[in-house]
């Protein structure tokens, strides 16, 4: 009996470890896993894959061609809902907002001459869906400043923090002439910083929000000789939302994500172990009465 027992409980933890390899690895949906041990604790955080967005953006505004004499340019869209849009000048990265009820407008500037506009949308993978249309249009710098405005830019085109908790973000600052004033709008109406940066290179820009939701932050900065640069971003205030905790000028997103096919895949294997243990268990039962064998 202990044999059998033995077996069976061997049945089971096999079927475990195949229905651990079906759910984390192969056809079925590779999960990149980092374990971390903390005070006799392990700690699991994974990422699961999808497939990137199959729908991109599109420019409906500024059109081909146009020209424009002053900075800065709100560029305007269409785009899929929940999306993350990032906005290239020339291959350079010039703003970022999120999809909201299916449209985008960021807030640019442009460099002296042809501008060669394009948004891209991003999943909350970082992976990129295709390009939009090519919006070609030309500044015309009458300021005096063409060739030596400055350029605000950052590595990240969407950052976040938990409410009440400091965000801090780089931002690099480039081009005109030093020093510079810059400003933040954190889109939760609060007063906007000022801040000044006596040389080019990156600095942090750090601010709390109160409430959880995505924000529209606008950057400006203004050199020694009055050239100005400008930079849109997303930021986020993680944590749970109530309709209490809302402030202007944000978006709420809210998303319930329930794994159906693991646990009905976990739970088939465990049924499927326990059935196949039962049955080991009657055939040994059957052959040791037909030996002739006491069956205990």
């Amino acid at each position: 009996m202990k044999m059998l027992f033995m077996r069976r409980l061997m049945l089971v933890v096999l079927s475990l470890v195949f229905a651990g390899l079906v759910l984390f690895d192969g056809n079925f949906g590779r999960i990149p896993v980092q374990a971390a041990t903390v005070g006799g604790s392990v700690g699991v955080e994974g990422t699961v894959p999808g497939t990137p967005p199959a729908t991109g953006a599109s420019i409906t505004f500024p059109r081909n061609g146009q020209v424009f004499t002053d900075n800065p340019l709100t560029v305007i869209g269409i785009c899929p809902k929940g999306l993350l849009v990032k906005l290239f000048k020339n291959n350079v990265f010039g703003g970022s907002a999120s999809c909201t009820n299916g449209n985008f407008s960021i807030v640019t500037d442009m460099f002296s001459g042809r501008n060669d506009l394009v948004a891209r949308v991003y999943d909350e993978l970082d992976q990129a869906g295709p390009d939009s249309n090519t919006v070609s249009i030309t500044f015309n710098d009458g300021s005096g400043f063409a060739g030596n405005r400055p350029i605000l830019t950052s590595n990240y085109a969407k950052r976040g923090a938990n409410p009440a908790e400091t965000l801090t973000w780089p931002i690099t600052i480039s081009g005109g002439t030093s020093p510079y004033a810059i400003s933040v709008d954190w889109g939760d109406s609060k007063p906007s910083d000022l801040i000044s940066q006596a040389t080019a290179g990156t600095f942090d820009i750090k601010h709390i929000y109160d409430a959880s939701g995505i924000y529209t932050i606008i950057i400006k900065a203004t050199d020694a000789k009055g050239a100005t640069a400008f930079l849109q971003l997303v930021g986020v205030a993680n944590g749970p939302l109530s309709q209490t905790n809302t402030k202007p000028n944000t978006t709420i997103i809210t998303k319930t994500k329930i794994l159906w096919e693991p646990a009905a895949l976990f739970v088939i294997f465990i049924l499927l172990a326990f059935w196949l243990g039962k049955r080991y268990e009657l055939r040994t039962l059957v052959k040791k009465i037909e030996r002739g064998d006491r069956p205990f």
